[in-house]
Formats: structure tokens, C-alpha cells, sequence
């Protein structure tokens, strides 16, 4: 399987939507959130009407790629029953996207449980996950990307690292890695007195099987530093964009934000601020992307050049 190269884009987060000038920028994809826009599970739709009355204009301008959190598709629920193969699967077909990305953690039906827990690093459960991350791929029919996840605590049983979990993963199962360099630099903050390492994680990832990659912004809270999407992109992640770039070729780079952008507390959000936030960042990522492949490698300077 191969990805087209599309360049720098933005997740569509429905939250952004009202106030964000999403189709006034000059993206090379949009990131769609399945798990944002399905209809419910226990209805007879794809699309939640809000989402199908949004994604039309979007949809239509810009590249969509398919991002998922919420599948199931590393739970212990029968696949075949999770939302990855009820909605997401369909979502994915009837909207073309090149590749799909989904969150390398557990989830369940309940949702309650998802957010920092990471998968058991292990033989076993490499094994278990490849066959349905293997069986998930063939039905999406396009490339399937595992996202490496923040998280707080290593599950109990891991006797892997997680970049030796994330190669054994793909290779048993002819998956591809959707790489997130905040949530790299979140456990390196968080774990780097037990010893994590973001060098030694790159250096044990097969790094032309990475598709796509994720950039984010995030705080410190009581000692913690958590991937909350509400802050500027940190410098030392672009740094890491950089060298990530310069040693492989994903499809697309891909900016996160929650609504929450640069308000802690009970601030009140103030749009302006945040959409400059926004544009600042894109515009440093197209220069990253172009500094690394040249000035017509992004399909907005493609169409340009053409």
C-alpha cells in the first residue's frame, strides 16, 4: 500500500468550528475525527446530521484523511462489533481517505477508560493486536497507522519497550505508524527520570512505515504535563518535526487543537487570540515541511506550481 503526499494540515475538531476560518486556509488535508462525526450506534446512520451539514463544504475544498480514537480496535470486544467496523469503516469508504490513523491505547463501548492507557507492551499482546489490526486494515482497504500514545503509567505485564512493541506490531501485521511527536515529547517530560528516551524511540521505530504524524501543544498541571491541545506547538517538537522529516516521508503533518487554545482555567476563550495561535503554527509547519522536501512538495504549492 502507498499514501499520496499531501503536506500540512489541520484536524477537524467540530469544536472549531463556528469561529475557526477553516475554509479560508490554504490546507493540504483536513484530518477528519470519525469518532466526532459518526452518528450514534444504536441508529441506522453514518453521519450525525450536524456532522453531514459541516463536512460538506470541507469535503469539498480540501483532502480528508480518517483519524480514529474511539474504534474499539484494541479492546477485547469482538471486532466486528466495535465502532471501528460499524461506522468508522464506513465512514472511511464513503469519504475516500487515503489512510487511517487509530490511537494505540484500550477502548471499550463505555469510553470512560481510553484517554493514557497505553496497551500492554508485550509479545502476547503484539500478537493479539496485529491479527485485528491486520483484519481492520483489509476492511478499511487503504493504510492503517498506529498513533503512539501519552500516558502516565506503563501498563502492568509490559516487558517490551514501546518502540519495540510499535515495530513488533507492524511487522507482524503490514501495518503502518501514525506518529504523534507531542505525545513523544509529553512521556519524555513525564517518564525521562525512569529512563525514556525520544532518540532510542525513533531510532526503534521503522521509520518508513510512518504515514502520517501529529503535532500538539499541551501544560504542566500538579507535576504532570498532560496533551491537552491548548497551547502553541513547543519548540522542542519542532525540533523533533525536523529531524523526523529529514529521515522519512509521511503523507501529511497534521495540527491538533481543542477549543481550550491558550485559556487555563475559567479564562474565557477568545477566538482571535487562538486562530492567530492556529495560523502561526501552520504557517511554521509549511516552512518545516518545505525547508525538508522543497518548495512545491505540498499539494497547495503543487497546484500553485501547476
Amino acid at each position: 500500500m502507498s499514501v499520496p503526499r499531501l503536506g500540512v494540515g489541520l484536524q477537524f475538531n467540530p469544536e472549531l468550528v463556528g469561529w475557526f476560518p477553516f475554509l479560508a486556509q490554504p490546507l493540504d488535508a483536513v484530518e477528519i475525527l470519525f469518532d466526532a462525526v459518526m452518528a450514534p450506534l444504536d441508529g441506522p446512520g453514518l453521519l450525525s446530521p450536524r456532522a453531514t451539514a459541516l463536512l460538506g463544504p470541507v469535503a469539498a475544498q480540501f483532502p480528508l484523511t480518517g483519524h480514529s480514537n474511539y474504534g474499539g480496535d484494541f479492546g477485547f470486544a469482538p471486532l466486528d462489533g466495535t465502532a471501528a467496523v460499524r461506522r468508522h469503516v464506513p465512514l472511511a469508504r464513503a469519504i475516500g481517505v487515503p489512510w487511517v490513523s487509530n490511537h494505540c491505547f484500550y477502548s471499550d463501548a463505555s469510553w470512560s477508560d481510553v484517554w493514557s492507557s497505553p496497551v500492554q507492551f508485550s509479545e502476547a499482546e503484539a500478537v493479539r493486536l496485529a491479527g485485528r489490526a491486520r483484519a481492520l486494515q483489509d476492511l478499511y482497504g487503504v493504510p492503517l497507522g498506529h498513533e503512539n500514545a501519552a500516558y502516565y503509567r506503563t501498563c502492568p505485564g509490559s516487558d517490551m519497550t514501546e518502540q519495540a512493541f510499535l515495530a513488533r506490531l507492524v511487522e507482524l501485521s503490514g501495518t503502518y505508524l501514525h506518529l504523534d511527536l507531542h505525545n513523544l515529547y509529553a512521556n519524555a517530560l513525564n517518564h525521562g527520570r525512569a529512563g525514556y528516551s525520544v532518540e532510542r524511540f525513533l531510532d526503534g521505530i521503522p521509520l518508513d512505515r510512518v504515514i502520517s504524524i501529529h503535532m500538539a501543544g499541551g501544560r504542566w498541571i500538579e507535576q504532570q504535563y498532560h496533551d491537552l491541545h491548548d497551547t502553541a506547538v513547543p519548540d522542542p517538537v519542532w525540533d523533533l518535526l525536523d529531524e523526523v522529516l529529514a529521515r522519512s516521508r509521511p503523507g501529511a503533518v497534521i495540527l491538533e487543537y481543542e477549543t481550550t487554545a491558550l485559556r487555563a482555567g475559567d479564562e474565557a476563550l477568545d477566538p482571535l487570540r487562538t486562530t492567530e495561535l492556529i495560523l502561526a503554527d501552520l504557517d511554521r509547519a509549511r516552512a518545516t515541511w518545505d525547508r525538508a522536501y522543497g518548495p512545491y512538495s505540498r499539494r497547495t504549492t503543487l497546484r500553485e506550481a501547476a
